[in-house]
């Protein structure tokens, strides 16, 4: 009988300290329209001044990928070109939709340095990712695990058609753009040994 009443006791106890609880967070969750106003106005205003703003610089970027290409056999023949050439392919997947697909190619193509590393070891190729040709089949043939990267990511073939490695673009940025140093050094990582 005692460890009845005492159960009670301490689930009446419980739940008026829950009630309690909860009222308070309803008191703090509920803000004022007056305060939610101007910080959701001032958010619109800066997301719809960056899209016109990164749709700018799409503009003034090359657009590497090609929707209508049939992607196996665009990669059939840089892979036999690499192996006749002592070459890997270095394969950028993406598309022109993607601001960092653009920025990265962009990068490597007007950098010196680092379009002679990539010219001396690899052919480049742009892999297309895009609504209207997913290239599903050369995806899951050549990445299938590669679902969770975000784009660009990059993947490396070796002279007889074998990845020899999948990497991620996020750990290359810096700012708006790309890290000369970590961008020179994964090219000289994957170029094949000679």
């Amino acid at each position: 009988m005692k460890r009845k009443a005492l159960l009670g006791s301490i689930l009446l106890t419980t739940l008026s300290l829950m009630s309690c609880k909860q009222e308070k967070k309803t008191d703090t969750v509920v803000p004022s329209t007056e305060q939610t106003a101007i910080p959701q106005s001032q958010t619109e205003v800066d997301t719809i001044a960056l899209k016109k703003q990164i749709q700018q610089e799409k503009e003034t970027l090359s657009k590497p990928y090609n929707e209508e290409e049939d992607a196996q056999a665009a990669l059939n023949q840089r892979i036999a070109q690499a192996k006749k050439e002592g070459k890997y392919v270095f394969v950028q997947a993406g598309g022109n939709w993607c601001i960092w697909c653009l920025r990265f190619n962009d990068f490597v193509q007007q950098t010196p340095e680092l379009k002679q590393i990539v010219d001396q070891n690899f052919v480049y190729y742009h892999l297309n990712y895009s609504q209207k040709n997913k290239n599903k089949a050369v995806f899951n043939a050549y990445v299938p695990n590669a679902r969770n990267l975000g784009y660009p990511f990059f993947f490396v073939l070796d002279g007889d058609g074998n990845v020899t490695n999948i990497l991620s673009s996020g750990e290359l940025e810096e700012g708006k753009g790309y890290s000369f140093d970590k961008v020179k050094q994964l090219f000289l990582d994957q170029a094949p040994k000679k």
